[in-house]
């Protein structure tokens, strides 16, 4: 998927601009905490952002071979969101950037799975609009990669 560039002048001086952004995580966003709570509240224990592994995903579940991504909607350029359209001012710098994102996250997930990882991305507007049921799904995924015991 490529993205079109269409300039507009922003609406913010370039101070403000870069005050609004410089708020922005990367990490620890509200929807790596929800998945976090979650998956510590069944009992499951995890590594955080391991630098390790390509892609530093979010959550590393050693025990299970499992990583997971959470993606911003925007940053990750989720296509068919509502959450997601083509930036509007400054196309030229936010439009490659985005691209590196899409392009960089399909490369770790491809060197995770020939590393034998099992990789699941939850995305930013699957947990505002039923978080239990994409939770749900996420829980039975990773417990599908549970190693078999030797023991009966």
């Amino acid at each position: 998927m490529k993205i079109e560039a269409m300039a507009l002048p922003d609406m913010f001086d370039p101070e403000k601009r870069s005050e609004i952004m410089s708020h922005i995580r990367s990490k620890n966003t509200k929807g790596e905490i929800i998945v976090r709570k979650y998956l510590h509240r069944l009992g499951f224990r995890f590594r955080l952002h391991d630098p390790n592994l390509p892609g530093k995903p979010d959550v590393v579940l050693p025990k299970y071979k499992c990583v997971v991504f959470v993606h911003g909607c925007f940053w990750h350029a989720h296509q068919g969101c509502k959450y997601y359209r083509d930036p509007k001012t400054n196309p030229e710098y936010w439009l490659p950037k985005i691209q590196r994102n899409i392009d960089r996250d399909k490369q770790a997930v491809q060197e995770l799975s020939s590393m034998g990882w099992h990789v699941e991305i939850v995305w930013e507007c699957e947990l505002k609009k039923n978080a239990s049921d994409r939770m749900d799904h996420l829980v039975n995924s990773i417990k599908e990669h549970e190693p078999k015991s030797g023991r009966k």
